[in-house]
């Protein structure tokens, strides 16, 4: 399995996907069609699941996202949950500017929805 990146732009996030058990999902999402831009991102995600690394490690650093984004991101989440079903462990770290409390409580409802804990990481 490869790594797969893909640089961010002004309506697109950085992705940064490794089989080592690193994903990063960095920057903003206003997306007109999301299901094509994240297509790669499922088709990795669904191969990874399928022999995770022992630890899958989650950042996300979003500055903005749609809701268009906030379903995918969530759907991806869901996903990366399934490595405990090869006994694999995975951790979210949820990034977010100090003061900026709508991205703290987006990611403290995906927490709840999800019933996954995250680590929230507050940035200076």
């Amino acid at each position: 399995m490869k790594e797969l990146r893909i640089n961010p732009t002004k309506h697109s996030p950085e992705i940064a996907l490794s089989p080592e058990g690193s994903i990063l999902i960095k920057g903003r999402s206003i997306h007109e069609n999301v299901h094509e831009f994240f297509e790669p991102v499922d088709k990795w995600i669904t191969d990874y699941i399928k022999t995770p690394a022992d630890l899958t490690c989650v950042d996300v650093n979003l500055e903005y996202f749609n809701s268009a984004s906030a379903k995918i991101f969530i759907h991806f989440l869901e996903m990366i949950r399934h490595v405990s079903l090869k006994n694999k462990k995975f951790v979210i770290n949820w990034y977010y500017e100090d003061g900026d409390e709508d991205i703290l409580e987006r990611g403290e409802y995906f927490s709840s929805i999800l019933n996954v804990p995250f680590n929230f990481i507050k940035l200076s």
